[in-house]
């Protein structure tokens, strides 16, 4: 049986600095062709230097990178010709204008600008920027240097989007509006990879994760798998009317956080009809009801250790 060719896969991939600092020890994961994958982890886990190692900017200690079956280290300029990078940092000429940034690009990939008028003309609509191309990039708002690192990192249609905090700043009309475009990017075959620091985005647009702390891989699942993981939720419940005290309510957790607020532990094997009927029992009624803390973000905050409820016993997750 032949197996796959994956969008990306890394295979014992190791990196080691010269001043002896240790960022990767032998990392292995494959990403799927039109996969959305997030690549999540805290500072200084590994995350930067892992794509640094794959846009070639970083040279790696030992492993193996291969994309869409080429070889990195065997057919470097054709990895780059199927991969797209958008960093965190804003890197372009801020004196060039702003269509010129992605003619010079698409240059840089072979195209000429015959070739690259369409694209260019559909990614300045496409991401808002039509009426700016003749701006020079310094003098456009945060949120539209963001987007003209997407388009530039999308000039010369690359198979893969590498996406590192491409929404790091923007407020949350903007973040709402890119998440849309990237998902009909990945709908239209698009293999993107994203990291991010907002984990309620990595929920929301990726259908597989990964995390890394230490320079190693702890977690790699399919995000809903990966979910089931919790033990429990704790759901922030807003009162229609002010308790003074509240008794116990059965096998859940309640704590009272003002008259008006309740925070209740719902565990995995428990019901949330189950509560709404102790709660009616006591004639409480409850006005609304949200998450304490986004689903990912409270698995994350376990896994690498950070908070009370940290056990590294369960550290490694792998389906």
């Amino acid at each position: 049986m032949i197996d796959p060719v994956h969008a990306l896969s890394l295979h014992q991939l190791t990196k080691t600095y010269a001043n002896g600092k240790v960022a990767l020890k032998g990392i292995s994961l494959h990403v799927e062709q039109g996969e959305f994958f997030a690549l999540l982890g805290p500072n200084g886990a590994g995350k930067s230097t892992t794509i640094g190692i794959v846009a070639s900017l970083v040279r790696p200690s030992g492993g193996l990178v291969t994309v869409f079956g080429e070889r990195l280290d065997q057919n470097p300029y054709g990895v780059k010709q199927m991969l797209g990078v958008v960093p965190q940092e804003i890197n372009f000429n801020p004196f060039e204008k702003v269509e010129h940034i992605l003619y010079t690009q698409g240059g840089y990939f072979g195209l000429s600008r015959l070739e690259l008028r369409d694209i260019v003309e559909h990614l300045l609509h496409i991401l808002g920027l039509a009426d700016k191309r003749q701006q020079q990039a310094k003098a456009l708002s945060g949120g539209m240097k963001r987007r003209l690192l997407i388009a530039r990192g999308l000039v010369h249609r690359p198979r893969l989007l590498i996406l590192d905090e491409p929404t790091a700043g923007l407020d949350v009309e903007l973040r709402l509006g890119l998440w849309g475009f990237l998902e009909e990017l990945n709908r239209s075959g698009t293999t993107i990879i994203l990291t991010t620091h907002y984990l309620e985005e990595a929920e929301r647009l990726c259908r597989q994760v990964a995390i890394i702390d230490h320079g190693e891989i702890i977690a790699n699942a399919a995000m809903r798998s990966l979910l089931d993981q919790l033990d429990s939720e704790v759901f922030v419940l807003y009162l229609c009317e002010p308790l003074a005290v509240l008794s116990s309510l059965g096998d859940f957790g309640v704590k009272l956080v003002d008259p008006r607020t309740l925070e209740v532990c719902v565990g995995r094997d428990q019901n949330l009809n189950d509560l709404f009927a102790l709660l009616a029992a006591r004639g409480i009624v409850v006005h609304s009801m949200r998450n304490k803390q986004n689903r990912l973000e409270a698995l994350f905050t376990r896994l690498v250790g950070i908070g009370e409820q940290a056990q590294p016993a369960t550290r490694q997750v792998a389906v």
